[in-house]
């Protein structure tokens, strides 16, 4: 009788051949998967929703993470603060999982009451000896960039998601976007293992061949390419895509709008992210089929259509930021094999649907590349956990990012002891 040895999660990670992608082990073991949530979505700040999720005081959000569960909630001061979503009496769920509006958090088993800012206010048949004050709602480290909301679980939060405020804040801030509202949101459960979501959001190799609503707007060599075998045809493309993205980054500089690429995506990295003013092909304006605004009433006080995709990668999450709309997605492991994916639309607070924006222009670019991505995700896992897969190289010009996040991933497992 053979026996086959299990490897240890560090074996496999240390295992791994650089340049080429990790062993199937890493995205189909429970035990590999209980470690990542608490590691990387429980020690790490993670992107859990945006400022408009809880427009008003007393608006609420839960989510859902592992075993976690978490109240985003807008208090009376008008600030988003974030709560465990436990009972500080006998442990029960204040809330379920999705939106509401409140005037207090209440328990429903035995109706303690909390106040916005997370204070116990009122107990019954606790006697006159009960000090309700050591008996808060347990808050969560919050951090708010501009629209995105960044919690952290663990009890040390990683000091470096004061380098992403201070890079995003004036990136974002002739925007405006703490004014705006969800025009749409959406949810995809992917069949596949989060580290696949985020390798296949780090590459754009495959978008040519499968997200033909995306390549009308985006422009996949921002993110490498091989002139290897290139006709004289295509380098005259790439000569003149250099040239446009020269002239763009140049108007744009001269009126204030921040251009340069920052990466914080290295093995010493903490909270990683990347972050960049990109060039929208077509008519230059949006992410739409026709690369037009799809809401007219932009951002702010913004009066100039083509400014570009500003995009910002977390290792949970991506986001473009254009002149009349924001798409904001993040993702939440579920299983080993299964990834949440959530994906939300932001425009103009004050932008009237059917009047300034289509809903189906609005959303069916992402729409069609996140069912796109999740069917890439899909058969990929599937392959990595068949007996003859065996990790293959990563291509040098295209897939330099996916290479990054291994390293990085395997950096912060060191980092915490694994």
């Amino acid at each position: 009788m053979t026996t086959t040895l299990v490897k240890s999660q560090q074996e496999l990670v240390t295992g791994r051949k650089p340049g080429h992608g990790m062993p199937g082990a890493l995205f189909g073991r429970q035990d590999v998967f209980e470690t990542d949530v608490d590691i990387f979505f429980t020690r790490h700040w993670i992107l859990v929703g945006v400022t408009c999720d809880v427009p008003e005081p007393g608006d609420v959000s839960t989510i859902d993470i592992g075993k976690s569960s978490i109240i985003l909630v807008r208090d009376d001061d008008e600030q988003v603060q974030a709560f465990r979503n436990v009972c500080r009496h006998r442990g029960a769920r204040l809330k379920q999982a999705g939106k509401s509006t409140v005037g207090m958090l209440v328990c429903p088993y035995h109706q303690w009451t909390y106040d916005l800012d997370g204070s116990l206010k009122n107990t019954v048949h606790m006697g006159k000896d009960f000090d309700p004050k050591c008996k808060s709602l347990i808050p969560v480290h919050t951090k708010v960039v501009g629209p995105h909301v960044f919690v952290c679980l663990g009890d040390q939060p990683p000091e470096d998601i004061a380098y992403l405020q201070e890079t995003m804040v004036p990136r974002l801030a002739p925007y405006n976007i703490a004014y705006s509202k969800i025009a749409h949101e959406a949810e995809i459960i992917e069949d596949g293992n989060w580290k696949l979501v985020i390798e296949n959001n780090r590459e754009c190799y495959h978008c040519s061949a499968t997200h033909p609503e995306l390549t009308a707007s985006f422009l996949p060599e921002d993110f490498g390419f091989c002139t290897d075998g290139l006709s004289e045809e295509s380098l005259q493309a790439l000569d003149e895509y250099e040239e446009r993205n020269a002239a763009a980054k140049l108007s744009w500089e001269d009126e204030g709008f921040i251009c340069d690429a920052v990466e914080h995506l290295e093995v010493d990295a903490v909270t990683q992210f990347r972050t960049q003013r990109l060039v929208i092909a077509g008519n230059g304006e949006s992410q739409t089929l026709d690369t037009r605004v799809a809401c007219t009433r932009l951002f702010g006080d913004l009066t100039r259509r083509d400014l570009g995709d500003v995009h910002l990668w977390t290792h949970n999450s991506w986001a473009h930021v254009m002149s009349d709309h924001a798409v904001i997605s993040y993702i939440i492991p579920l299983a080993p094999d299964k990834t949440l994916v959530r994906t939300k639309w932001l425009v103009n607070a004050d932008a009237i649907e059917g009047v300034d924006y289509d809903i189906d222009k609005l959303t069916e670019v992402w729409k069609a590349t996140n069912q796109q991505d999740a069917n890439l995700v899909a058969i990929t896992h599937s392959g990595t956990q068949d007996p003859g897969y065996s990790p293959g190289p990563f291509s040098a010009f295209t897939e330099s990012y996916v290479e990054q996040f291994s390293r990085w991933y395997a950096a912060r497992l060191a980092a915490h002891g694994v």
